[in-house]
């Protein structure tokens, strides 16, 4: 099998599950990149060495040519955020083609109604419905959109973003953890405010009036950071609060071996929320927003991790506040995410089964996972979901 995977440049969101395809197809894996990465990415230690199955198409019209190629003949190709011209004669042979994909109403309905992105939508999406063309959903509300443009009905696969597997073993993880005392929380992102970090702040605040010990740990950069910093000497959490700055996602994945729990805070302006991945391998009890498009697929609420209402301050401070005060619950639900993510949601699961997949349907076959990466992606609203949150 040929399989190429086009997207705009190669990344860490992208390496391990690239590592795997290519692990098991050799030369038959040929990773696209259509254009350099951004200055500021590669500043927060985003870009990577690349491997010999990456082709850089943007640095010759040879490698324009080689990519295009391997659009029309590939067995099956992954579409990133890529130039669709790459796969448009593709489309017309009608070959086996994902979308790899966010949400793409994440901002709003409203976007049907702009008349250049109403023109894409039909191009891209609803003229195609009846192609051999599926979407790989990097998100629980992938399918919801979709299906209001009409497209995709019964062809959204569960995915999303698979960073490399935790090499550490639950019990190395759990000693790490275990010299934090008091209890140690982490939130890690940039400082955005869709990124919500002050529901953070305002909730240790509600908790730390509760009498509740804990150290609070914030990793990241951005324009809202000189606010928070004021918040928490305001609310006189200064002497429980570390800021770490900016770190690398190799720097900020060992923050998360050593944290206890782990906040994820954004608002429906956050597509997939790789934190809650990371923080889940890393062994963390993760109370995360229902607006990220992780939270539904990765995280059982009260199994192995909890889930609140995005926005919703008193649900995270009783949540957060229920694994403060119940160290061993906190443990359990490190467990149970990391068990999860090593067994199923990791790379080499990913990769094995959209191979396994693409062969099933190549071959006329029909092939149904029950649950994880490749599982049918059911139709879920993001309000709905958030109002069947206790």
């Amino acid at each position: 099998m040929r399989l190429t995977f086009f997207s705009n440049y190669f990344n860490h969101h992208q390496e391990a599950l690239c590592n795997a395809f290519a692990e098991r197809l050799k030369d038959g894996f040929t990773f696209v990149e259509t254009e350099p990465m951004e200055g500021f990415r590669s500043k927060m230690g985003w870009e990577r060495q690349a491997p010999s199955y990456v082709l850089k198409s943007h640095l010759s019209r040879t490698d324009w040519d080689k990519a295009m190629a391997l659009g029309r003949e590939s067995d099956v190709v992954i579409m990133g955020t890529a130039p669709e011209v790459l796969i448009e004669e593709r489309l017309k042979l009608n070959k086996l083609t994902f979308r790899y994909s966010e949400r793409p109403l994440k901002e709003g309905r409203w976007k049907v109604l702009v008349p250049h992105l109403a023109y894409k939508f039909y191009h891209n999406h609803f003229r195609n419905r009846h192609k051999e063309l599926y979407i790989l959903a990097a998100g629980a509300y992938c399918s919801s959109d979709y299906h209001f443009l009409k497209s995709y009905e019964g062809k959204c696969y569960k995915f999303g973003y698979f960073p490399e597997k935790v090499k550490k073993s639950f019990e190395e993880l759990s000693k790490l953890k275990s010299g934090n005392k008091p209890m140690k929380v982490l939130w890690a992102g940039r400082f955005l405010k869709l990124k919500r970090p002050d529901l953070m702040v305002r909730a240790a605040t509600a908790l730390k009036k509760q009498g509740m010990g804990f150290s609070l740990e914030f990793v990241g950069d951005g324009t809202e950071l000189k606010g928070i910093k004021d918040m928490i000497d305001r609310e006189g959490l200064k002497d429980r609060t570390e800021f770490k700055g900016f770190l690398s996602p190799e720097d900020t994945r060992r923050e998360m071996e050593g944290a206890d729990i782990f906040v994820m805070t954004s608002n429906n302006l956050e597509g997939w929320g790789s934190v809650i991945y990371e923080a889940l391998s890393a062994g963390c009890a993760v109370v995360a927003s229902h607006a990220a498009g992780a939270s539904p697929f990765l995280i059982e609420d009260g199994k192995n991790g909890f889930i609140f209402r995005s926005g919703d301050l008193s649900m995270l401070t009783e949540k957060l506040g229920t694994l403060l005060k119940n160290r061993e619950l906190s443990e359990k639900m490190g467990e149970a995410a990391y068990r999860n993510m090593q067994d199923s949601w990791n790379p080499r699961v990913a990769a094995e089964r959209l191979i396994a997949l693409s062969e099933s349907k190549l071959g006329g076959e029909r092939l149904v996972y029950e649950s994880g990466p490749l599982s049918p992606c059911p139709l879920l609203y993001m309000r709905a979901f958030g109002e069947s949150l206790k």
